[in-house]
C-alpha cells in the first residue's frame, strides 16, 4: 500500500481536492489514517447487510471509490439471485475498483460503472451503502439523491449512510476537530500536511450536523433512522424504509 505524502510538501496553495490518479494511488492509506475507525466501519458492514439484504435483489454501494465497501458487503451475500452495482464518477478509482473486483473470489455479480451518482437509476435495492459521498454534494442534490434511493428501494431496504459530521455549538466542533487532528497526527501527518489537506477539502467536503440528516432522512421517506457507528466526527446512519 503506498504512502500518502500528497501533502507533504509546501510549493504552491493547495488546490481544492479531487480525486485525481495520484489519490487514487495513495487512497487506502489516505482513507485509514484520516478516518478514525474507517476500518472497524468495513468490518461492521457484513453485519449489517448480512441482515438487511434481500433474495433477488441489489445492492448499490454510491462512490465506491475502490470498492472496499463494496468487497465488504459481497462477503455478507448468502442469498440468491443478488447484484451488486457500484458506481464512481472517477476514472482512475473506477478503473482500479475493477481490477480488485476481479481479483476477489466471490461469485457474487458485481457491475462497476463509472459514471455520476445522481444519475444512476435504483430499483429494486435492499441495501444501498453512501460511505462518505454525500458530502461532497451540493446541498440540494443530497436532497434529490436520498429520495431517488428511498423510492427505489425494496420493504424493509436499508441505506447504510457514512458522513463526516458538523456540530454546534462551536466548542463542541473545536473539540472534535482538535481530537481528529491528534488522531492524523497519530497516524503519522504533520501539521503541514493537515492543514494543506484543510484548506484542499474547505467548499469540497460540506459536512452537516447529525439533525440535519436524521431530518433529510426522514423527509425523504425512511421511517427509521438508527445511530449505530461513530468514532469522534465520523458517523454513519442506518436508515429504514418500510
Amino acid at each position: 500500500m503506498s504512502k500518502d505524502e500528497i501533502y507533504r510538501q509546501h510549493t504552491d496553495p493547495a488546490g481544492p481536492f479531487e480525486f485525481s490518479e495520484q489519490v487514487v494511488k495513495v487512497f487506502p492509506d489516505m482513507i485509514e489514517r484520516s478516518v478514525p475507525g474507517y476500518r472497524l466501519l468495513l468490518e461492521l458492514t457484513p453485519i449489517l447487510v448480512r441482515r438487511a439484504v434481500q433474495p433477488d435483489t441489489r445492492i448499490y454501494d454510491l462512490g465506491c471509490s475502490l470498492g472496499a465497501a463494496t468487497l465488504a458487503a459481497r462477503r455478507a451475500v448468502q442469498e440468491p439471485g443478488v447484484t451488486i452495482i457500484a458506481v464512481d464518477n472517477a476514472p482512475d478509482m473506477v478503473a482500479r475498483c475493477r481490477q480488485l473486483i476481479a481479483e476477489d473470489n466471490s461469485r457474487v455479480p458485481v457491475d462497476v460503472i463509472e459514471g455520476d451518482i445522481r444519475g444512476v437509476e435504483i430499483e429494486s435495492a435492499s441495501v444501498v451503502l453512501v460511505y462518505f459521498t454525500l458530502q461532497f454534494l451540493p446541498l440540494q442534490a443530497r436532497d434529490e439523491l436520498l429520495r431517488k434511493i428511498a423510492r427505489g428501494m425494496t420493504p424493509g431496504g436499508v441505506l447504510i449512510l457514512a458522513e463526516k459530521l458538523a456540530f454546534e455549538p462551536d466548542a463542541n466542533q473545536r473539540w472534535m476537530d482538535d481530537h481528529h487532528h491528534d488522531f492524523k497526527r497519530a497516524q503519522g501527518y504533520s501539521d503541514l500536511e493537515i492543514a494543506r489537506k484543510r484548506q484542499a477539502l474547505e467548499n469540497v467536503l460540506v459536512p452537516e450536523t447529525r439533525q440535519a440528516h436524521h431530518q433529510r432522512l426522514k423527509n425523504a421517506g425512511f421511517d427509521h433512522v438508527h445511530d449505530w457507528f461513530q468514532c469522534f466526527n465520523f458517523c454513519c446512519f442506518a436508515a429504514v424504509r418500510n
